[in-house]
């Protein structure tokens, strides 16, 4: 099986009381559970959004805000080796966003592709995950150019970064040679689950539509 290094959630121990730090009052965690509850409630409970009523900053704020713990999302957590990265359902809201658990085995990563006119934040749970983005291109028919590099970053556990159509395409993957890296997607409206989106060529700038971005859904317990 290959490596997960999973966060510590231990405090240490001060060894005296010399050492020991002042009282603070008890703080509740913010849980995996909770990020779920706010962007519904955020989203509200009508029908479906567009991404101009999207408000990114606001979403990107409530997964800065959680810090990773692998209690909360381990039971997500499924991993095929035979692909480069698995999607593992968290919570699908209905035409409002798909919040997902993804696990990336190493030296893998994901084709440059596009968001389908949706917003994506993307949460480092457990690893690195280094991050490419391109300009669109604007290739007329018979146009064969490759795609340019705009900046490439990066990001380690509970660093959050964001990206739209309107930033550009974007490739992700896992630089690590051994260890498997973990990470949390929210993408609003789910575009790229209702409708499918696009990858491209980094040579040739050429575009291919995926019909659908499918998840791993985990069997329900009896």
């Amino acid at each position: 099986m290959l490596p997960l290094i999973l966060p510590s959630t231990a405090a240490s121990t001060p060894s005296d009381k010399r050492s020991a730090t002042p009282y603070r009052p008890f703080k509740e965690r913010y849980h995996l559970d909770d990020v779920v509850r706010d962007i519904k409630q955020h989203l509200g409970e009508s029908g479906g959004i567009s991404s101009e009523d999207v408000d990114s900053e606001y979403l990107r704020s409530l997964l800065e805000k959680y810090i990773s713990d692998p209690s909360d999302w381990i039971q997500y957590f499924h991993n095929d080796r035979s692909k480069n990265y698995t999607r593992n359902a968290i919570e699908s809201i209905n035409h409002k966003a798909n919040i997902l658990l993804l696990v990336w085995n190493p030296g893998k990563g994901s084709p440059i592709h596009d968001h389908a006119n949706a917003h994506c934040i993307m949460k480092v749970l457990a690893g690195e995950l280094h991050e490419t983005v391109y300009k669109i291109p604007d290739n007329r028919p018979g146009d064969s150019l490759p795609l340019e590099v705009k900046s490439a970053n990066t990001y380690g556990m509970n660093e959050v970064t964001y990206i739209s159509d309107d930033i550009g395409l974007h490739r992700v993957h896992n630089p690590s040679s051994s260890q498997i890296a973990v990470s949390l997607h929210l993408y609003t409206p789910p575009n790229a689950a209702d409708y499918g989106y696009n990858i491209f060529d980094e040579a040739t700038g050429s575009a291919s539509h995926v019909s659908q971005a499918r998840s791993f859904l985990k069997p329900q317990e009896n």
